[in-house]
C-alpha cells in the first residue's frame, strides 16, 4: 500500500516508518525535521519537508495514497506554549486541511494520533472513551479540538483517534522529556533521579506496542471511533522506585505545578483483538542498553521544548 505519515520523522513516526517498509509498503513522509532525520534509506520511502499547516502542498501531495497516519503535532505541554498561534494552527488547522483532502482523494482509512492528556486531571479508576474531557493545557485543548473535527466527517471516511498513553522506550529520534526515559536517563547519566510530585498518576505504552498498535489498525477491519491505548497505570514516584532500585541511585523528591493525573483504560482496544506485549520495564532495559552504546546522549534534539526555544529564537519558527 501507500501510506502517507505525517510526522514521520519523529520520535514513534522513525520506528513506525521503518517498520512499515519492512512490510513491503511504500512511505511517503511529511515532516520538517525539526528534531533531524534519522529515517532508513529505502527506495520505498520519499521524506517531504515541509509545513502541515501549508495547505497548497497538502493539497499536492500524491493523490493516490491510501492511507494516512496523522502523526504530526507540536507535542507536549511546554512545546505547546513557546507560540500558542503555531500550536492551535498546526495541531488543529492543519489536520482540518489533512482530513478534507484525505476525503477527496478517497482515503480507506485515516489514523490520527491524539493524546491521553485529554482527560486532564481524573480520579476514576476505569478512563474510558466515554468520560468527559477536561484539557488543562493548549496541547491537551489543541488535541480535544482536533478529535472533534475529525469526528465531524467520520461518516465521510473511516477514521480511527488513538488516546495514547505516555510512551517510553528507545527510537533513533530519542525523546528524554518523557516521563520513563527522563527519569531511567538521570539514573544512568547523572547517578540520580529528580522527580516533582510524584503521587501523579500516568499510563505507559512501550514504544514497541504503540507501532504495533498502528500496524493493527492498518491490517484489521476496525470500527471507526476512539481508542485509548495505555496499559500500565503507575505514580510517576512508582516508576522512579523501579529505577532507582534497578540502578541503585537515590531518588531527589521536589515539589510540583503539575496536576495531571489519570489512568487509561483500554479494555475496548483489546476488544479488537491486540494483545501487548512490551512493558515498562522492558523500555527501562532498552534505554539502559542504548545508553551504554552511547546512542543515548543529553542533546537539546531529544527535548521538544529545548529544541523548539532554540528555533523560536533562530526565527525559524
Amino acid at each position: 500500500m501507500k501510506i502517507l505519515v505525517t510526522g514521520g520523522a519523529g520520535y514513534v513516526g522513525t520506528q513506525l516508518v521503518s517498520e512499515l517498509l519492512g512490510a513491503g509498503h511504500k512511505i511517503i513522509v511529511l515532516d520538517e525535521c525539526w528534531f533531524g532525520n534519522y529515517l532508513p534509506n529505502s527506495k520505498n520511502l520519499k521524506l517531504i519537508k515541509g509545513d502541515i499547516r501549508d495547505k497548497e502542498l497538502v493539497n499536492n501531495l500524491d493523490d493516490e495514497i491510501e492511507i494516512i497516519y496523522h502523526l504530526a503535532n507540536i507535542a507536549n505541554d511546554p512545546s505547546g506554549l513557546i507560540d500558542s498561534k503555531l500550536t492551535w494552527e498546526t495541531n488543529v488547522l492543519a489536520t482540518k486541511f489533512l482530513i478534507e483532502w484525505a476525503i477527496e482523494i478517497n482515503v480507506s482509512k485515516f489514523i490520527y494520533a491524539s493524546s491521553g492528556s485529554v482527560y486532564g486531571v481524573k480520579e476514576e479508576e476505569n478512563v474510558t472513551e466515554d468520560l468527559p474531557l477536561e484539557p488543562i493545557s493548549d496541547y491537551n485543548k489543541t488535541k480535544m479540538i482536533s478529535e472533534r473535527v475529525l469526528l465531524s466527517y467520520i461518516n465521510q471516511i473511516p477514521i480511527y483517534i488513538l488516546r495514547p498513553a505516555t510512551i517510553c522506550g528507545f527510537s533513533p529520534r530519542m525523546r528524554l522529556d518523557l516521563t520513563v526515559n527522563i527519569l531511567t536517563f538521570h539514573a544512568l547519566n547523572f547517578g540520580v533521579i529528580n522527580v516533582f510530585g510524584g503521587d501523579q498518576i500516568r499510563p505507559n505504552i512501550n514504544i514497541k506496542d504503540m507501532i504495533s498498535v498502528y500496524k493493527h489498525f492498518l491490517c484489521s477491519e476496525i470500527e471507526s471511533g476512539i481508542y485509548n491505548v495505555g496499559f500500565e497505570n503507575l505514580s510517576v514516584k512508582s516508576i522512579a522506585h523501579i529505577i532507582s532500585e534497578k540502578f541503585n541511585v537515590p531518588i531527589n523528591f521536589s515539589d510540583s505545578n503539575d496536576p495531571r493525573s489519570y489512568r487509561l483504560n483500554s479494555d475496548k482496544l483489546l476488544s479488537t483483538g491486540f494483545i501487548p506485549k512490551f512493558s515498562v520495564n522492558d523500555a527501562i532495559e532498552e534505554v539502559n542498553f542504548m545508553f551504554r552504546k552511547n546512542l543515548i546522549r543529553d542533546d537539546d534534539v531529544n527535548y521538544n521544548v529545548r529544541t523548539m526555544d532554540i528555533l523560536k529564537k533562530e526565527g525559524i519558527i
